[in-house]
């Protein structure tokens, strides 16, 4: 069914979002007026700690992420360091520790999907991926399922996308029982003077959707991925994606075309907060803004609404 974009938007309404009152009166600063339910959705999804590290950034700015060989540090899709000869190593690790808790195979599958797609979203190739996994005991009722689960779709994914997985450690901890670890590496080789960013120039220009379908799995997959667990978690199946790496292998094959015909001036990987995050984040970064039309956005399935498409 269609979500209506007439929704009343009350303090409930905010919590469920995962923004905090005085969150939602600096959204009402902001923009001079109550938002609508779309708008709420992609405040929610921009504003969650998975996209903007509202609570870590204080931690991560204390990090080394400078140095003579570092081309490109955080702020990108992926980290860029020059290896020489012309070319360079661009690398990406992200964690999918809720979306794999919630359905291991599949939250572990897009967690490498994700970052396989930074790398060539840079202009590389992808050719090795790496795990670093964290389970609770061997014994606990859940371990043996998540293991399995979140085993099979790192290795399903990076298999069928035909990427290798050279590497890994696991560990299993009692501390682990609520919440499993899925830390997923992949890197890939550029050629240094090819690197592709993600700012938007130009005004009047197209933007292109390339990739599978957009559906209603993975809607809220980011505020999912920010929240605290719960009795309620099997609720939250729906926020998890479900993958699709023979798309994701012609999408590669397809960017990397088009980026030799130098037809593109930026790119952004959909990452949590799908065409929210893509289209804000290539406008912000560019100081521009960003038009959608979302009738023509491919879809799978009928009826989806605006906050569905925004969110998916």
């Amino acid at each position: 069914m269609s979500i209506p974009n007439t929704i009343a938007i009350t303090p409930e309404l905010v919590e469920a979002h995962g923004l905090k009152p005085d969150e939602y009166d600096r959204i009402l600063e902001l923009i001079g007026r109550e938002p609508s339910f779309t708008e709420l959705g992609i405040f929610s999804a921009m504003w969650n700690e998975h996209c903007s590290y509202k609570s870590s950034k204080k931690w991560l700015r204390t990090l080394p992420t400078t140095g003579p060989h570092v081309i490109h540090g955080p702020g990108e899709n992926a980290g860029v360091v020059d290896i020489g000869d012309g070319q360079c190593v661009i690398f990406k690790m992200e964690s999918h520790n809720h979306p794999s808790y919630i359905e291991p195979y599949q939250g572990a599958a897009t967690g490498v999907g994700g970052i396989l797609r930074d790398v060539f979203t840079m202009g590389a190739r992808p050719i090795a991926a790496m795990n670093a996994l964290r389970f609770g005991e061997p014994d606990h009722p859940k371990t043996r399922h998540l293991l399995a689960g979140v085993v099979a779709g790192i290795g399903g994914y990076g298999n069928a996308f035909g990427v290798p997985t050279v590497g890994g450690e696991l560990e299993f901890d009692a501390r682990y029982n609520g919440n499993c670890l899925v830390n997923a590496f992949a890197a890939g080789i550029a050629d240094t003077d090819r690197i592709f960013l993600s700012k938007a120039e130009g005004v009047g220009l197209p933007i292109v959707y390339l990739g599978a379908k957009t559906g209603r799995d993975g809607v809220g997959g980011a505020t999912m991925a920010s929240a605290e667990f719960d009795d309620t978690i099997e609720e939250k199946r729906p926020t998890v994606q479900v993958g699709d790496p023979f798309t994701e292998k012609c999408l590669l094959e397809a960017c990397l075309e088009l980026m030799a015909t130098g037809a593109v001036i930026a790119i952004q990987d959909m990452g949590a907060a799908g065409l929210t995050c893509s289209a804000v984040e290539m406008g912000a970064k560019g100081d521009l803004g960003v038009r959608l039309d979302l009738d023509r956005v491919p879809v799978r399935e009928e009826m989806m609404s605006a906050y569905e498409m925004m969110l998916s």
